[in-house]
């Protein structure tokens, strides 16, 4: 009797697999997860709320933190202004990095305030301390976190502030419930991120988010929205409280 080639096929398959040696088969790259632009698949990190979470950024390429033209495109200075931060405040500044944010945070409370600052990497941290003693700053507290837990102190947070981080925390649920654990009654939380709803901003997918993603991911966590500023040219600044 002649049998077909798909005949054949099944056998062998069949065969193989009684004996433990079945040949592997190939991933259907079509089923994996895609970029934005549905260009290739991603393989960095793991899948949140339909999301691909991003990398850490290294400290080696912590330069990109201090580049020449960040202060024209994310207006440091006028953000911190713009949260009306009260001068005493306890301040977290989630995701340091080199301390772009943290010593205007550090100005902005005063001496009898406090900033907070985390980072995941040692290196980040040396960078920042030797940012803070040129500017003479002392009112900072530098602290090694890890990515479950930033390490907060409970219920003594007034903000705690996220630049261009969340989509890079490796766990985002975890973090967060350190976060809302943190604050004082009435403590907010605040995200800055690029903005995914516009393709012509030249930041990688993977690092950017649209104010729904974020709101569907903070929401069920605990925490309630407050506001959305949209004067920066390339950014969303995303305000929550905690739920209580």
């Amino acid at each position: 009797m002649i049998r077909s080639a798909q005949q054949l096929l099944l056998a062998a398959v069949v065969a193989a697999l009684a004996l433990g040696c079945a040949p592997k088969l190939q991933t259907d790259v079509s089923r994996m997860p895609v970029d934005d632009e549905g260009r290739q698949p991603l393989r960095i990190g793991r899948v949140v709320k339909k999301r691909q979470i991003a990398p850490v950024m290294s400290v080696a390429h912590a330069d990109w933190l201090t580049r020449p033209d960040r202060d024209a495109e994310e207006q440091p200075d006028r953000v911190v202004r713009e949260l009306g931060i009260a001068p005493g405040s306890t301040v977290a500044d989630l995701g340091a990095g080199v301390g772009y944010f943290t010593w205007r945070l550090a100005q902005a409370v005063g001496d009898q305030g406090k900033v907070v600052a985390v980072d995941i990497q040692p290196g980040m941290l040396e960078r920042l301390e030797q940012n803070l003693a040129e500017r003479d700053i002392h009112n900072v507290e530098m602290v090694l976190g890890t990515e479950d837990d930033p390490r907060l102190p409970n219920d003594q947070v007034d903000l705690v502030l996220l630049v261009d981080v969340y989509h890079e925390l490796q766990q985002p649920e975890l973090t967060m419930e350190h976060v809302r654990r943190s604050l004082k009654p009435g403590g907010r939380v605040v995200f800055i991120e690029y903005r995914k709803e516009d393709p012509s901003i030249p930041i990688q997918p993977l690092h950017k988010m649209t104010v729904r993603e974020v709101r569907n991911e903070l929401e069920p966590m605990g925490f309630e929205f407050v506001e959305l500023k949209s004067f920066l040219p390339t950014q969303h600044i995303i305000i929550f409280r905690a739920s209580r």
